[in-house]
C-alpha cells in the first residue's frame, strides 16, 4: 500500500470541491483508498497525461472527477507515494 501525499494545491481544489459539491465526498474517499491500494485498478482509469501536465497522471473519481497526482519516491522508503496535485472535474484540470 502506497502512502498518499496530499500536496497543498489539492487541499484547496478537495476543499473547494467538496464545499461547492458534498455529494461528491463518498466517491473521493472511496477513489482515494483504492489509489493507495492499487493505482492501477481498472475502476479507476489511471492514465498518463500529455501536453502541458505531461509526466503526471490522472484517474477517475466518478463520472467527471478526475484527481491529478504523480509517483515519487521516497528517501526512506523502498516503495513508491503518491503526490496528489489536484482535483477537479474533467475540465477543471486540464
Amino acid at each position: 500500500m502506497r502512502s498518499l501525499i496530499w500536496g497543498k494545491t489539492f487541499v484547496r481544489a478537495f476543499k473547494r470541491v467538496i464545499k461547492k459539491s458534498p455529494h461528491f465526498s463518498p466517491d473521493i474517499e472511496e477513489t482515494l483508498e483504492l489509489l493507495a491500494e492499487n493505482p492501477y485498478a481498472p475502476i479507476l482509469a489511471t492514465h498518463k497525461l500529455k501536453g502541458k501536465l505531461s509526466g503526471l497522471w490522472a484517474c477517475s473519481a466518478g463520472y467527471d472527477m478526475r484527481i491529478i497526482f504523480d509517483f515519487v519516491k521516497s528517501e526512506n522508503k523502498t516503495e513508491e507515494e503518491i503526490l496528489l496535485l489536484g482535483i477537479g472535474t474533467h475540465d477543471d484540470v486540464y
